[in-house]
């Protein structure tokens, strides 16, 4: 261990104010609470979206397309502010930016807590999600400007247990929550954690600042967030009708795809582009933004399928749900701040493309689950799932902030939660609409043979399977003929969606042994080829 001497010398030379490095951990912890409350939310929604399905007064009786668009309105604000907010954060400090992010994201719980439509609540998710572009690439910028080199990849470690962390406790909260207060608490339980983090915050968490930070795109933001928009609105509009060839739904996504082509062209030719394209010339560093992509597009898409299987084919209720998926934290947790000590002994490449494999045969394990199958088999799945998920995280993130220059850790952090946020939201999009379309297609026949039911409520019962389920509640004993159809349609949609989104993590695997660097490169890469920050320049951050 380094002597007090020791450390002090360290400090002195990469800029890092003996002040700040003696508190380092316990900012650490502090930073983590920021994480922990963006997570803590999305995990809760999980288990509360057959809750906000149900009708008045239980929940908001939103649809499957509206219950996307209440996590993908929240995703697609994250991701399409993210870089112009780390930006903020470079120009005006980070801790500025991450405490107008955290009172953003505790206003918008508020009022989402509160929502009397489905309209409403995916427009204050909206909201949260500005707070939270605010907060995460501040968080993490923070984290690299506070810690030498040497102890980034522990600290990188225990910040993505803080992931695992809101994984494991945002269920169970929420399952709490919704058998003892109303679905709208789970988004007020937001409120005293950001209160508790802003108050740490203001007395720990240090400014710091890039010298010479780049100019705001606002063009450039305009078109990221259009064309994701468009693109994400005609994937989940296409798995809503079943029909992916309809002209509406093909010209939504031909449109989105056009505006992000034009998005990419005209940050090439920016002077000051929103996301500096030239930083892609590396290959590790694009793929590790790959594989973070990658792996959420596959994450978020079980996970919003899992929920749906768990409560509404096998009955357990949001509380068990949530005690049910705390395997895959559980994993998280007691794998990713060990992490490092693997990629030390085996190489990035190598411990990334394992985690890979292993979150792929998890997914596609998903297909042995049917309508009676043993839990344990569910369990043991979350389990090495989580455990695949840890041994991706640290190591690509590590690699995303080493790769670049510390004064510009606002935008690396920035690009990781950028692509993670995309990835997630095109999972659901496009997983989910996979799910929808699949199981409309399922239930069709049976629904069609149900006596007297009109077109438009044979159309809305076909959406989900809660919504069959709804459907047969409705009809009384007459509808108990729909429960076992449903549950063996959506088993089988289940099963395709799984199979997709192991097929995505394989060519994740395909894109890290291709491109992130091996253990003979460990010590040049990442960020091997940047230069030391002098004295001075710490200064300014």
């Amino acid at each position: 261990m380094a002597s007090p001497s020791d450390t002090q010398g360290a400090s002195a030379v990469s800029g890092v104010p003996e002040v700040i490095h003696r508190r380092r951990w316990a900012i650490l912890v502090v930073l983590m609470l920021s994480v922990l409350v963006v997570v803590l939310d999305n995990s809760i929604l999980n288990v509360a979206m057959k809750t906000i399905a149900s009708p008045k007064p239980t929940g908001l009786g939103a649809g499957q397309s509206q219950l996307e668009w209440a996590i993908n309105s929240y995703t697609l604000v994250f991701a399409g502010l993210l870089f112009t907010a780390g930006l903020l954060g470079d120009r005006l400090g980070r801790k500025k930016v991450l405490l107008s992010g955290m009172v953003i994201f505790g206003i918008g719980s508020v009022l989402a807590a509160y929502s009397s439509t489905p309209g409403e609540l995916i427009g204050y998710r909206a909201l949260m999600g500005l707070g939270a572009a605010l907060v995460m690439p501040a968080t993490l910028a923070i984290l690299v400007n506070v810690f030498e080199r040497d102890e980034q990849p522990k600290a990188i470690g225990i910040w993505t247990a803080a992931v695992g962390l809101g994984i494991a406790i945002g269920p169970i909260t929420g399952g709490v929550l919704l058998e003892r207060f109303w679905w709208g608490s789970v988004f007020f339980v937001n409120v005293p954690v950001v209160i508790i983090a802003l108050i740490a915050m203001s007395l720990l968490v240090p400014d710091s600042k890039d010298p010479a930070p780049g100019r705001l795109d606002p063009g450039g933001v305009l078109l990221s967030v259009v064309g994701l928009v468009l693109l994400v609105y005609g994937i989940i509009k296409g798995g809503q009708l079943a029909d992916f060839s309809d002209a509406k739904v093909l010209g939504t996504i031909a449109g989105g795809l056009a505006i992000l082509v034009l998005f990419v062209v005209y940050e090439k030719r920016s002077d000051h582009p929103a996301i500096d394209v030239s930083y892609f010339r590396k290959p590790a560093f694009s793929a590790a933004i790959a594989a973070i992509a990658l792996v959420f597009f596959a994450l978020m898409g079980v996970t919003f399928f899992m929920v749906f299987y768990i409560q509404s084919v096998r009955g357990y209720s949001a509380l068990e749900s949530g005690l049910l998926i705390l395997p895959l934290a559980v994993a998280q947790l007691i794998f990713a701040p060990r992490t490092r000590l693997v990629v030390e002994r085996f190489g990035v490449r190598a411990v990334c493309a394992g985690g890979m494999l292993l979150v792929a045969g998890t997914m596609a394990g998903f297909t042995l689950l049917g309508v009676d199958t043993p839990l344990v088999v569910m369990e043991v799945l979350f389990f090495f799932q989580g455990a695949g998920m840890a041994h991706i995280m640290p190591p690509v993130t590590l690699t995303v902030m080493q790769t670049l220059p510390r004064q510009k850790a606002g935008s690396g952090s920035a690009l990781n939660n950028t692509f993670r946020q995309v990835g997630g939201a095109l999972g659901v999009a496009v997983l989910g609409s996979v799910l929808s379309a699949t199981y409309r297609n399922g239930i069709k026949d049976t629904l069609a043979a149900v006596p007297g039911l009109p077109d438009s409520a044979r159309h809305a019962a076909g959406e989900s399977v809660e919504a069959t389920l709804g459907l047969a509640e409705k009809l009384g004993p007459k509808g108990q003929a729909l429960v076992g159809p449903a549950h063996d349609a959506f088993v089988h949609a289940m099963h395709i969606t799984a199979l997709g989104s192991a097929a995505v993590a394989l060519f994740g695997a395909l894109v890290v042994v291709a491109f992130l660097p091996g253990k003979a490169a460990a010590e040049g890469e990442p960020g091997g080829d940047r230069p030391r920050e002098s004295a001075g320049a710490g200064a300014e951050r």
